[in-house]
This record gives C-alpha cells, structure tokens and sequence, in this order.
C-alpha cells in the first residue's frame, strides 16, 4: 500500500505545473478544514441476542468523511489535533447458513479525535508531498440494525462506545499563495473492537476504512 501512495504522490507531482511560487516552509501554526469518501471495509459482527451467539459478515457502503485540524508546521514536521466525523450505511449482512441479507436498514457513525504527525517533503516546486499517522480515541455508534421488508429480521440493537483509534496516510499539499494550500490525501484508518450493549443484543466489531479526502490549510 505504501509502494502505491508514493507512486501516486509522484505521478501527481510530475502531472501538476507550476502555478506558483513554492510555499513557505518556515515555522508557523495552521488550520485546515476537509471533506471527503470513506470506504469502510467488510467487518465481522460478533456478540449475542436473547437465545443464540451470531457471528455475522458486515457490508458497509461508501459514507461522508468530514472534519478539521489544527496544529504548528516546525518546517520539514507537522503536529496537530484533528476532530473528524465518518458516516456509512449497512449494505449487506451475511449470516451463516443463511442467504445474505441486502435490504438493511443500519447505520455505523463514527466521531474521531486524533493526534498526527506528518512529515513534509519540501523542494522548489508548489506541490510538496507529505507521509505521517496518528493515533487517538474513537467514539462509534451503531443504530438499530434491521432487514426491511415482510421478513423485518432485527440484527443489532443501538449502542455507543469510545475506543482506541489510528491512521496512516500520504498526499500532497499545493501552495496557492504564501499563506493559503489545497490538500490532497489518503487516509487508513482503523479501531479497536467496540462493544454496543442493548436491551435487545450485545454486538461487537471494528471499524477499518480507506478515505480520500480533499482540503483548505491556512498558515498563520
């Protein structure tokens, strides 16, 4: 994956002119704000309801990626705190032996408070590309989760839980003016195993996703 990110932040650097002069990479502090797609991936769904123990196969569609940043640019290494929320629907939900179920009617939030470094690959050019991660804690919440339709299967009962979280990630940052920079980037990120207790179920899983993600970064 990562052979990959830098094959694509090089291409991107050799497809993208000068459109002007190379932004600074003195010290200063920054804010950026970004939208963009999660891609959640398959995850197993894990846990009990009244009578029996499930262990189910989960398909997310692709939700909202939101959230922004605020940190200080040393130069060549960025630090900063980021608050992000992601958003998908349930497409599918796999039991065993059974057919898979496609009208789901679920929905998995997730709200993310991150610490990240990125490290900054300054030249002459206005693109400069950057690699970094973070660590931090995720808060999840699951609704109910049901099939729609006459059969009306009921899966998951509603819950919330905070759990450990992290990402890795590269892109590219192009300079706009002195002060003002689009960002460009690609983001992993994944939690710990989180546990919703309801009246109706006990569900556990994790959450993992791809994101692409497009943003405005302003230096002070």
């Amino acid at each position: 994956m990562l052979k990959i990110i830098i094959m694509v932040v090089v291409a991107l650097m050799s497809g993208i002119p000068g459109i002007c002069s190379a932004a600074s990479s003195e010290p200063g502090a920054y804010v950026s704000g970004f939208l963009g797609v999660s891609v959640p991936r398959d995850t197993r769904a894990s846990g009990t309801d009244s009578t029996t123990d499930f262990d189910d196969s989960v398909k997310f569609d692709p939700g909202i990626y939101l959230g922004g940043s605020g940190g200080y640019d040393f130069g060549m290494f960025r630090l900063e705190g980021e608050l992000s929320y992601r958003y998908s629907e349930i497409d599918s939900i796999t039991v065993q032996g059974l057919p898979q179920f496609r009208r789901i009617d679920g929905n998995l939030g997730v709200f993310a408070m991150m610490f990240n470094g990125f490290f900054d690959l300054h030249n002459e050019s206005p693109v400069t590309p950057y690699l970094g991660g973070g660590v931090g804690f995720a808060t999840l919440h699951l609704s109910d989760t049901f099939a729609r339709g006459n059969a009306g299967t009921f899966f998951y009962g509603s819950g919330d839980d905070t759990v450990f979280a992290y990402q890795a990630g590269a892109g590219i940052d192009i300079a706009l003016n002195k002060r003002l920079s689009m960002d460009l980037g690609y983001r992993y990120f994944a939690t710990d195993n989180a546990d919703f207790d309801s009246p109706e179920t006990f569900t556990s899983m994790k959450f993992r996703s791809h994101n692409a993600v497009a943003g405005v970064r302003v230096k002070f």
